[in-house]
């Protein structure tokens, strides 16, 4: 993808994937596409209380048999929440041994962060 692409889809060229904040500028196609995938992830309860969880965890991640017990829902049906926040990129994962450590990913939170974020102007405020 060249540098003139990057820009056109808002992100910029440092290789992060950051993107204009929602009041900088509309969205074109594919970054609306590619939110409305992660927004339709936290659009849970369950996954949003999940994301909350793992990102609030001191030491950064936290073992599946740590979240289980915090919601009334079998294995399978937390396991099934946990793979969307993965696709949606929002978390990671690495198994060992008979467990699985989850952890947030801070570059997509902060490229949330970024794009929720509106810059308040004098005429704005008064």
């Amino acid at each position: 993808m060249s540098k003139q692409e990057r820009v056109m889809i808002g992100q910029v060229d440092s290789g992060a994937g950051c993107c204009p904040g929602l009041a900088a500028a509309p969205l074109d196609d594919v970054r609306a596409a590619e939110l409305a995938k992660i927004f339709k992830a936290l659009g849970d309860p369950v996954r949003l209380r999940l994301l909350s969880l793992i990102a609030s965890r001191p030491g950064g991640e936290i073992c599946v048999c740590d979240l289980t017990p915090a919601f009334e829902l079998s294995q399978p049906t937390i396991s099934h929440h946990l793979k969307l926040l993965r696709q949606a990129g929002l978390i990671d994962c690495e198994r060992r041994g008979t467990w699985v450590y989850y952890w947030a990913l801070p570059a997509a939170l902060d490229r949330l962060s970024t794009f929720l974020a509106t810059t308040r102007t004098a005429e704005a405020t008064a």
